[in-house]
């Protein structure tokens, strides 16, 4: 059994990277797709993160003003915040493309240009 799931694991994934299909009608291939769908995808749970982060803040401003302030939560929010909010400019900065080049060597090492 775990054999034939193995063959038929190859054979799926053989069916997906060689199929016709694989190449949209604009060029992209699926694993351009994959890229901005991930891109998309962190977007949308960094914007989740930052209205967590605010929600921490005014609980943290609260409890400061009933006079218990944690500075260690506050230090932890706030770090936690800004490695969030630099994450996408540092990766984009070392493989991106809207850096006017790549810092990451990514082209395609079998075709001659």
């Amino acid at each position: 059994m775990l054999k034939f799931l193995k063959v038929f694991a190859l054979a799926a994934f053989v069916v997906l990277v060689f199929s016709a299909d694989a190449m949209a009608a604009d060029g992209t291939t699926v694993f351009d797709i994959i890229i901005k769908k991930g891109m998309d995808l962190f977007k949308e749970i960094r914007t989740v993160v930052f209205v967590l982060g605010g929600f921490g803040l005014v609980g943290l401003a609260v409890a400061s003003i009933f006079g218990r302030p944690m500075w260690k939560w506050f230090a932890f929010l706030a770090l936690g915040l800004v490695v969030i909010a630099v994450a996408g400019a540092i990766i984009s900065y070392f493989g991106g493309k809207d850096t006017g080049g790549s810092r990451i060597n990514t082209q395609d090492t079998l075709t001659e240009s």
